[in-house]
């Protein structure tokens, strides 16, 4: 074992280095598909946070908890939901998007939603809320003043939007049930990894998950630094 493990990874840096176009195809569709999911998560994420942390009102206390159980939510029941709603015979079947990118966009955004909310929601808790009270003696509005907090709590959703990414980016049960790891359509890093293993091709398979840790790794860089500022 120890053997063809490194014979695979010999292999794996072979087909990195070589610039192999099929592991470059599917990493930037990986990249663009998570990529999407972030931006579609971030647009209702966002409000949702900046009200859960600078509002009062009844229930957000269950809201916000709820945003925090389901950080963890696992992919293969997300997965499984989507599945059955977007199914020839579900509710937006006839949507016809099952087994595209669209759907496993969709679905990673949803993923993401509480990883955004939760991490954005305790940025803006952690600002000085004396900060909104001086922008409404300086003539600014309910919106204006929301902003600015948000503004002083960007470093915080800067590391919710990249914790969120490689949240989705490591995904494997929604790319894997609603995507169908179609070749060259909706494969991604993670679902070609497992195709890999099961095909018994160590070389590939250990290239995109070399890619997929590199890229990971990287990311993790920012948040660390964030988190220390």
């Amino acid at each position: 074992m120890t053997l063809l493990l490194i014979d695979g990874t010999i292999e794996a840096f072979q087909l990195l280095f070589s610039l192999d176009s099929a592991v470059f195809r599917v990493t930037l569709r990986s990249l663009s598909v998570s990529g999407s999911a972030v931006i579609l998560a971030s647009l209702w994420s966002i409000p949702i946070a900046t009200i859960l942390g600078l509002k009062t009102f009844r229930g957000r206390k269950l809201l916000r908890g709820s945003f925090n159980a389901f950080i963890g939510f696992p992919t293969v029941v997300l997965g499984m939901i989507l599945f059955l709603v977007f199914a020839r015979n579900g509710e937006l079947g006839f949507l016809d998007l099952l087994y595209t990118n669209e759907v496993v966009i969709i679905g990673q955004a949803l993923l993401i939603t509480p990883i955004l909310v939760s991490f954005i929601t305790s940025s803006i808790e952690a600002i000085d809320l004396d900060l909104r009270d001086l922008a409404r003696t300086l003539g600014s509005n309910e919106f204006q003043a929301s902003i600015s907090i948000i503004k002083e709590a960007s470093d915080g959703i800067i590391l919710a939007i990249l914790a969120g990414f490689n949240r989705a980016f490591a995904e494997l049960g929604i790319a894997m049930m609603v995507g169908g790891n179609i070749y060259g359509l909706t494969r991604v890093l993670t679902t070609s990894i497992a195709l890999e293993v099961n095909k018994g091709e160590p070389a590939f398979s250990l290239a995109l998950g070399i890619v997929l840790v590199a890229i990971v790794y990287t990311l993790n860089i920012p948040i660390s630094y964030l988190r220390k500022r």
